[in-house]
């Protein structure tokens, strides 16, 4: 059976994208070196991993070429917070730190509050408080 799952995400740069997800609050994982061409990271209370590749790198694993998260969206990443305010305080983290918003936050179905943010080299995230006491049964 499988022991754990993790990320590997492809990036333009190393060191701009470790600034950018510690500054939102992942966390580097210190059992991995950073180097030129990768970098790991730590997500949430599970501690999920995170893998930064550059693209070269990524392109060399899967034997195939990156997708381009400008001409679509391949996969959105989604992160559980615990409050409506950690959903807007982890959007202005990713703006602040040179992401952008491409949702704010908003409720949606009456039991959901989220929003989303592009990173630095594309990729979605979604960040949703889900209170299901309210969800429609």
């Amino acid at each position: 059976m499988t022991k754990e799952i993790w990320l590997n995400l492809p990036v333009n740069n190393i060191k701009r994208s470790v600034a950018f997800f510690t500054q939102i609050g992942f966390t580097l994982n210190q059992n991995q070196p950073v180097t030129e061409n990768m970098a790991s990271l730590l997500v949430g209370d599970k501690k999920f991993v995170i893998m930064l590749f550059t693209k070269e790198l990524f392109e060399g694993f899967c034997n195939d070429r990156t997708a381009d998260p400008k001409n679509g969206t391949e996969v959105l990443f989604s992160i559980d917070a615990e409050s409506r305010d950690e959903v807007d305080s982890l959007l202005q983290k990713a703006e602040d730190a040179g992401g952008s918003i491409y949702a704010k936050g908003g409720e949606k179905d009456g039991w959901m509050y989220g929003g989303g943010f592009i990173d630095p080299d594309g990729h979605r995230w979604s960040v949703l408080y889900m209170d299901f006491s309210k969800l429609p049964r």
